[in-house]
């Protein structure tokens, strides 16, 4: 499928998504988040696919923020719509996903960005990458999901203070915090997430979609996550990879799953 802002290639079992306004420093504009639920619901069905890696183009940005120019004049009711729909579309959209998303953050994350990148599943950031939250010194607060899921990651206090204060910080510094997991040289960004997807791979996507889908019960309102895992775990029972792990672990061979 042909996109205007956002490439996306399959190789071995890895899509790689990437947003591609390069001039706009990768900036999201309604367009790109339509491309971008497209590229990830399109990937998210294909059965080649085990694993999502979400990036952007350029060595200066994954993505500066949303495109202002399209919202500074929105009434209330338009902003409020803006939100939903945008959650809706593509930031909820890509937590819930079945297959496991890894956002490879290089250079500027920041706004709409950085929820982009906290929404994946987990994080991978390039040792000059920038991260923040600086909506408020628009008059404005994160509206992608950013006041609820910095809290989750990186605690209430230090969240309050990065959007409060608008301030940005550095890989190393969202590496101490447990904002990202990993930091390498941007060079080797996208071939250190890879390694991670491939480790990912080896194992049952049909285990993986229910380890997902439990994490995230813990974190809804009105969800119970250990009654969401002894359910997902129950399910496992029922599928071929349950029967196909076991198996080999007893006969003690390498397991070939099948998503099954």
């Amino acid at each position: 499928m042909s996109y205007n802002n956002v490439l996306s290639a399959t190789n071995e079992g890895v899509t790689t998504i990437t947003i591609n306004r390069p001039s706009k420093l990768n900036a999201l504009n309604s367009e790109t988040i339509q491309e971008l639920h497209t590229a990830f619901k399109k990937a998210d069905e294909d059965k080649v696919t085990k694993v999502i890696i979400v990036t952007g183009s350029g060595e200066k940005a994954f993505v500066a923020g949303a495109d202002i120019s399209e919202f500074a004049d929105f009434s209330v009711s338009e902003g409020g719509k803006l939100a939903a729909e945008g959650q809706a579309k593509l930031f909820d959209f890509v937590a819930n996903l079945d297959t496991p998303v890894i956002a490879a953050v290089n250079g500027f994350a920041l706004g709409g960005g950085l929820e982009l990148a906290m929404a994946a599943h987990f994080r991978v950031a390039s040792d000059n990458a920038k991260m923040g939250l600086p909506e408020v010194s628009l008059g404005v607060i994160p509206g992608y999901g950013g006041t609820q899921r910095l809290p989750q990651l990186v605690g209430k206090g230090r969240a309050m203070e990065l959007i409060m204060t608008a301030g940005m910080i550095d890989a190393n510094q969202a590496l101490q915090y447990g904002l990202v997991n990993h930091v390498v040289a941007q060079e080797n960004l996208l071939e250190f997430t890879g390694g991670i997807a491939a480790k990912i791979m080896r194992n049952s996507p049909m285990a993986i979609a229910a380890a997902i889908r439990a994490i995230n019960a813990g974190f809804e309102d009105g969800e119970n996550g250990f009654d969401a895992e002894v359910m997902e775990f129950g399910n496992c029972f029922g599928t071929a990879d349950f029967q196909e792990g076991t198996q080999a672990f007893l006969n003690k061979r390498k397991p070939v799953f099948t998503g099954k």
